[in-house]
């Protein structure tokens, strides 16, 4: 999903999304329907990782968990990122990168239109979530070393 097409989402769900300068190791914040993502990061395929998590904060937090030493904090970040992961890259689409021949982290982040940390990320967490392989529909999809196999 491009980062266009999660801002027109997150509008018709009544999130208003802009971009604004804030400091640098701030890439993204979400805030009571608002959304801010940094003006500093320079590509579409970046903002759309950073703008899914943000989303992800909409639909599985509450209030202020800025403080990240406080553990109900940790977990909302926690819940609010594997959201963004498995909303931009569902089990499906790793299957159909599959189905496609794409072979490789790299090839398959670009393929997804996503970062290759994104990629990594999604992928520890569907490891966490699953171990190190998951069955989905006819495919088994190992985790570590990436691969998708038809059974």
């Amino acid at each position: 999903m491009t980062y266009d097409n999660l801002l027109l989402e997150a509008e018709q769900q009544g999130i208003y999304t802009y971009e604004k300068l804030m400091p640098q190791k701030l890439k993204g914040l979400y805030k009571d329907s608002v959304i801010c993502i940094n003006k500093q990061i320079h590509t579409s395929i970046e903002k759309a990782c950073i703008l899914s998590e943000e989303l992800g904060h909409y639909h599985t937090s509450t209030g202020n968990i800025l403080n990240q030493k406080d553990i109900r904090n940790c977990k909302q970040e926690y819940r609010a990122r594997s959201w963004g992961y498995e909303y931009l890259i569902p089990l499906s689409r790793i299957v159909e990168a599959g189905q496609a021949g794409i072979e490789g982290r790299h090839s398959i982040a670009e393929w997804l239109e996503v970062t290759e940390e994104f990629l990594q990320q999604t992928i520890d967490h569907y490891q966490r979530k699953n171990g190190l392989y998951i069955t989905y529909q006819n495919y088994l999809l190992y985790l570590e070393p990436l691969s998708i196999c038809k059974l």
